[in-house]
């Protein structure tokens, strides 16, 4: 099983959508926490829904499941709180809600995690394809 990775932060549209163009990609899940703020751009949930839809023909989810508190967000962000201490609640949290039971893994298989980070080594999108492959095995983890 192929799961890809993306954030959008420093992408141009033509950037973003070329990216998407990775063969077996077949849906973006949408696991940010807060989807419809204007700084997302033309990654606003609604947008970024018809552009899907519209250009590379993926199809698109959201899920709040695969996203942290917005407490958990706001002591790192915010507060500058610590990465390993993010990683932990973020970890605990997965492991509490038994994420990998709210999902078919079918639903994972040529996904793309999305989240806003640019990069995936400080963003929670790493931790959830992680914490899947744990999970499940037998993932093939590509960070776009």
């Amino acid at each position: 099983m192929k799961l890809f990775t993306l954030g959008f932060t420093q992408k141009s549209a033509s950037q973003f959508f070329e990216l998407l163009k990775q063969p077996g990609l077949k849906r973006v899940i949408d696991i940010r926490l807060n989807n419809v703020s204007q700084l997302a751009g033309f990654t606003k949930k609604d947008d970024l829904q018809f552009f899907l839809r519209e250009i590379p023909h993926i199809d698109y989810v959201h899920s709040v499941d695969l996203a942290p508190t917005q407490e958990i967000l706001d002591e790192y962000k915010k507060n500058k709180g610590d990465w390993k201490v993010f990683e932990k609640k973020f970890v605990n949290l997965m492991k509490k809600r038994k994420v990998e039971t709210l999902f078919p893994k079918n639903l994972f298989d040529g996904a793309c995690l999305l989240c806003s980070e640019p990069s995936h080594e400080h963003c929670h999108r790493h931790f959830v394809a992680e914490y899947l492959k744990a999970s499940w095995g037998n993932i093939d983890i590509i960070h776009l």
